[in-house]
């Protein structure tokens, strides 16, 4: 069963980031907005990355290299249980919880604030940092809800 393990944003308004880590809000639900990614985000709007997707399952082999991995640290905003998101291609849709469709737009690449963060190269998490995704659909979406894969 593929479900929403953990959602996470960065509130508007907020604190900037520390030097060494991120400052992420967890949430029980969200709404996710076309074009905008997470209601309240400040990171929201941009069309090349309204949402950061990762796995639960990588997120564990991660945390075992060493990887800061609690919610938010790897630069995630939402979490999947049971899905390998990094097998997704360009274009896959997915449906999490009742409403919201979400699309994949591209693999992450880290950048130089990720490996900041981590104290490691975004190319030795290369192929292993999750996707960029952009919402189609809105809705309201909660930890624990279902996700269903469908092709794009």
């Amino acid at each position: 069963m593929i479900r929403v393990a953990s959602i996470v944003y960065k509130p508007e308004g907020s604190l900037p980031d520390l030097e060494n880590r991120y400052l992420r809000t967890p949430l029980e639900s969200a709404s996710l907005i076309v074009g905008r990614g997470i209601d309240g985000d400040r990171k929201g709007g941009n069309p090349k990355r309204n949402l950061n997707i990762m796995s639960y399952q990588t997120l564990q082999a991660l945390q075992e290299e060493g990887y800061s991995t609690s919610p938010g640290q790897m630069g995630e905003q939402i979490v999947i249980q049971g899905l390998d998101v990094g097998k997704l291609a360009s274009g896959d849709r997915l449906n999490i919880g009742d409403e919201a469709i979400v699309e994949v737009i591209s693999h992450r690449t880290g950048c130089q604030r990720f490996e900041q963060i981590q104290g490691k190269t975004a190319q030795q998490a290369a192929g292993r940092m999750g996707v960029m995704a952009k919402v189609v659909t809105s809705g309201m979406i909660h930890v624990g809800d279902l996700v269903k894969k469908s092709e794009g």
